[in-house]
């Protein structure tokens, strides 16, 4: 077989001949196993003047360096119907996949294939302006393009080995197959891209490859709208988890906009003390300190020394992400002063908490503005302001990207890096003196 390798688009509108006679065109590709790795092309499809015919691979005498297909006997079976199949031409070139190198959804505009032993296999598909100007006809323009007109463009070809399995023959959409371990390395706010980009039945398979943490960290970065949508797809069940696992702000928020009735549904879900700990921060407006606050905090009580307080905080440390500061409270959870882990490490391992802290607290309350929180934050240079009751109580603090992303355009603020992620709020977080 002369060819040995190229795009199916230079194939498809080729003469198909018998004994140097023209019987038609070449008009698609059939791969019965798709979920190959480098699958093998089973027939060719070849447009006649009797109709589409399916020709097997093994009727094709040999494809010559210009295309022109040469075959041993006339094909006279019809194409198999589309549910039947995966066509290369029909079903795959103007589909979604994701290239997880890249960063985001990219379409196909041409697949590669490949002789070996033999046999035509599928290589990659090629996602790239090449593969757009040769479908075009244009190849020969894209050779004397300069490299600026492709900087920025998706990389030209993604190994069919991340494009399969395509397990569904004739799909609407190339099912993703990138495993999660590769998903879960993307950045949450590019994951966020992807899904908003894809098909409601495509972001769903994307959220379903997910664990729960990285899904959780993904639809801090979505549209309302789009969590809503999700949510209603994937079953009480997994939505409590994935919404678990959700910054508490971020968690609450979301449920306060959902109806009652779902709301309690996932509410049931989750666990006594998580279920709890949202009702009441849904009680808040979504716009004021209470609304942006998170429980994730290290608090401590005054009667530790250092040496003591250090060894708790490793025991602490994996359920909670903020530990910049510490924030002693009595035995009824009222606010007596804060510390820095700074100023913790320094301190003699002797040394009582009650006598190093700072009891001089910058505080708001819980109906406080967002922007006044932010105001705050910014003026006395902080990285998180602690929410304190009218009684003292402490409810929760605000960290400074919450505040931020308050106060800043949704585009901007949710691709800014936060403090908090990836947790389930429990009674761990907190010292059990």
């Amino acid at each position: 077989m002369a060819f040995t390798e190229g795009f199916i688009s230079e194939l498809v509108g080729r003469k198909a001949t018998i004994d140097d006679l023209p019987i038609g065109k070449v008009a698609d590709f059939i791969v019965n196993k798709p979920d190959d790795t480098f699958p093998h092309i089973d027939a060719l499809v070849v447009k006649t003047a009797q109709g589409r015919r399916m020709v097997p691979i093994e009727q094709v005498a040999d494809i010559d360096r210009n295309g022109t297909v040469a075959l041993t006997v006339p094909p006279k079976e019809p194409a198999p119907p589309d549910a039947e199949t995966l066509y290369l031409v029909a079903d795959l070139l103007d589909k979604q996949i994701v290239d997880v190198d890249g960063r985001k959804v990219v379409r196909i505009n041409d697949i590669e294939i490949a002789s070996t032993a033999g046999r035509l296999r599928v290589i990659a598909a090629d996602v790239g302006v090449s593969g757009l100007l040769r479908r075009l006809g244009l190849r020969s323009i894209g050779r004397h393009l300069t490299p600026d007109i492709y900087r920025g463009a998706p990389r030209s070809l993604i190994p069919w080995s991340s494009v399969a399995p395509i397990n569904d023959k004739n799909p609407a959409q190339v099912r993703l197959a990138i495993k999660q371990s590769k998903l879960s390395r993307i950045h949450p706010s590019e994951l966020a891209d992807i899904i908003g980009d894809l098909s409601k039945r495509e972001a769903l398979a994307i959220v379903q490859q997910l664990d729960d943490e990285t899904a959780a960290d993904a639809f801090e970065h979505l549209e309302r709208d789009v969590q809503k949508s999700l949510i209603e797809d994937i079953g009480t069940e997994r939505a409590a988890d994935i919404i678990e696992e959700m910054d508490a702000d971020d968690a609450a928020d979301l449920l306060a906009e959902l109806p009652e009735e779902e709301r309690s549904k996932l509410l049931g879900e989750m666990n006594t003390f998580t279920a709890h700990e949202l009702r009441e921060l849904a009680k808040y407006a979504e716009d004021s300190a209470g609304g942006l606050m998170t429980t994730d905090f290290v608090w401590i009580y005054p009667h530790r020394t250092t040496e003591a307080t250090i060894r708790k905080i490793r025991e602490i440390a994996p359920n909670s992400e903020f530990i910049y500061y510490l924030y002693v409270v009595d035995k009824r959870d009222r606010l007596l002063g804060v510390i820095s882990l700074r100023a913790l490490l320094l301190a003699l391992p002797t040394a009582f908490i009650e006598r190093i802290m700072e009891t001089d607290v910058v505080t708001v309350s819980p109906e406080t503005p967002a922007v006044e929180v932010a105001a705050t934050i910014a003026k006395y240079d902080l990285l998180a302001v602690p929410v304190v009751h009218e009684t003292g109580e402490l409810l929760g603090i605000v960290t400074v990207d919450d505040a931020i992303d308050a106060i800043m355009p949704h585009e901007i603020a949710r691709r800014l890096p936060r403090f908090t992620r990836h947790h389930k709020p429990h009674a761990a977080t907190a010292e059990s003196a």
